[in-house]
């Protein structure tokens, strides 16, 4: 199986909606929630996190849109992603503020198959890094009722105030997240390390001005971090410590999805 064995216990599952057509693996059962993997693609500390998710009474849904499923994290395979992603793959948006990834059309749709499938009160989703904003994008298809943003990353600041205090979603898709969370009660939930430069300040300002108290803001100290020869970035995954303000935010996470899904 190589790589894959880190998902043996997962089924495959390929699914396609409009151009695209991607695989997708899933666990558990309960109440929907997409998992969206970063840089450098599905990798085991992500499915660890998803293991942990569905311990909790959920149905994890993980698609695989670059990178390859189970393989680990290493700088050279991130560097390698990163450049496919940016370079060579147009269902990604990464330089434009105010504009969505075309891909998250196909995120939607897995939304609405998962709902379907699941039922609960609708469908977590969490995005990391790259994929950080897609969740709040996905707030126009209705289906989706926890969005979480784990270190947002794009677009890509790269000297640029405007990207800098930019996010990847649509005047339109921030106008539908808007409206839904003062008619339906619902939130976000956005975090990152303070330190993150790929996840500027005037990023989470954005966000706070944008949607006020319905912004939930978890921000880490470097010191929050598990150790690791990248800088802290990876706030459920590569830098998760098992104890202090890094363990409550995962778990606070957790939660949030339990009580928007009807875990």
């Amino acid at each position: 199986m190589g790589y894959e064995a880190a998902l043996s216990d997962y089924e495959k599952i390929e699914f396609t909606d409009g151009p695209w057509t991607r695989p997708y693996y899933r666990r558990g059962s309960g109440p929907a929630v997409i998992i969206i993997h970063e840089i450098p693609g599905l990798h085991p500390l992500v499915v660890a996190f998803a293991d942990r998710v569905a311990a909790q009474g959920m149905t994890v849904y993980l698609p695989s849109l670059f990178g390859e499923p189970g393989r680990p994290v290493s700088t050279g395979y991130a560097l390698g992603a990163m450049f496919n992603a940016i370079c060579i793959r147009r269902e990604f948006n990464v330089w434009q503020s105010g504009k969505s990834s075309p891909v998250v059309e196909w995120l939607r749709a897995l939304a609405r198959k998962a709902h379907a499938e699941c039922g609960g009160k609708g469908v977590g989703a969490v995005g990391m890094c790259f994929t950080g904003g897609f969740a709040l994008a996905m707030m126009t298809e209705p289906s989706v009722v926890a969005p979480v943003l784990s270190q947002p990353s794009m677009p890509m600041a790269a000297g640029s105030k405007t990207r800098a205090a930019g996010i990847d979603a649509s005047p339109r898709e921030i106008a539908c997240a808007k409206q839904r969370f003062q008619d339906e009660g619902l939130s976000m939930i956005g975090l990152r390390f303070k330190s993150d430069a790929l996840v500027p300040d005037a990023r989470f300002d954005t966000y706070r001005r944008e949607f006020g108290d319905k912004f939930e803001a978890i921000e880490l100290e470097d010191e929050d971090a598990r150790p690791s020869e990248r800088p802290p970035h990876s706030v459920l995954t590569v830098h998760l410590k098992e104890d202090g303000p890094s363990k409550a935010a995962e778990q606070r996470v957790i939660a949030f999805f339990k009580e928007r899904t009807g875990a």
